[in-house]
């Protein structure tokens, strides 16, 4: 394999974001590749290595792209030309071949900032419903592999995760949920700049406005702060850390599917105060 593909995956392992490994897998007739050939396509469309060039090639690209926005991991593409379809697609050869595409990379996944009664009923729900999971808290005691036997579990300071054990990506669905708005608000302040998918941090809408006061004072930018997706969680009057975790989980589906969450939080007949009032830890 091309080192240079090998370099590639093994940032979109380390680091992502996720890439598509092309592969000729069956050859028939005359082809621009033989069987074995590689292509890695990153999300933006660029390659590296390539599969022959021409319209199979352009094909391929485009199917990858579409691999990447959609849920699944992997699929065969088939493409044949006769020789006079070949020419007409600009093409110096007529023949089949198969490719087989495989998305690799940094998954989708949930990373919770907190390790309390609802980052762990979190962490449960989006394991079994295929997320990826990583728990974060400074706490040893709540964050460790008996408390939270789903996902990985990172304890250790706060800047130091970030720096060392946590890479966000395009892929990555924050959730704030640590033992108080003081440390709530020093995580939305250490995520300025990252890269992530969405950001949920739990609290009242009084709570949270006024914790954007804050940090709009401490000069972090309005813009990062309304990237917030706050009371988190659709509309479900949740209670229970278990409920609550279910309606957070339902948000960052909704958020990844593209759905309306306009129409999904109308009415509002939550009681937005009520987060405010749940037991963190």
């Amino acid at each position: 394999m091309d080192e240079a593909i090998l370099r590639a995956i093994d940032k979109a392992l380390k680091e992502g974001p996720e890439g598509v490994l092309c592969t000729v897998v069956e050859e028939t007739g005359s082809t621009p590749r033989s069987m074995g050939a590689k292509m890695w396509v990153f999300p933006n469309g660029s390659i590296v290595g390539t599969i022959g060039g021409g319209i199979l090639e352009h094909h391929v690209i485009a199917e990858a792209l579409k691999l990447l926005e959609g849920n699944a991991r992997a699929r065969l593409y088939r493409e044949s030309f006769t020789a006079t379809e070949a020419a007409e697609e600009g093409a110096a050869c007529g023949g089949s071949a198969a490719v087989f595409l495989e998305v690799i990379g940094k998954r989708r996944e949930i990373v919770i900032f907190g390790a309390g009664h609802v980052g762990k009923a979190l962490a449960h729900v989006a394991t079994i419903t295929g997320y990826r999971v990583t728990v974060w808290d400074e706490r040893q005691e709540f964050a460790n592999p008996d408390n939270i036997p789903w996902g990985r579990v990172v304890c250790m300071p706060l800047e130091e995760a970030l720096d060392r054990e946590i890479r966000l990506s395009n892929k990555s669905y924050v959730v704030v949920v640590t033992r108080g708005h003081a440390l709530d608000s020093e995580v939305v302040r250490s995520l300025e700049g990252k890269l992530f998918a969405y950001l949920g941090v739990i609290g009242s809408k009084r709570k949270i406005a006024v914790m954007k006061e804050n940090l709009l004072k401490d000069s972090v930018s309005e813009e990062h702060l309304n990237r917030i997706y706050a009371p988190i969680g659709l509309p479900i009057k949740a209670e229970t850390p278990e409920e609550i975790a279910i309606s957070i989980l339902a948000e960052i589906i909704a958020v990844e599917k593209g759905a309306d969450l306009k129409t999904l939080r109308s009415p509002l007949t939550a009681a937005p105060e009520l987060q405010g009032s749940i037991p963190r830890v």
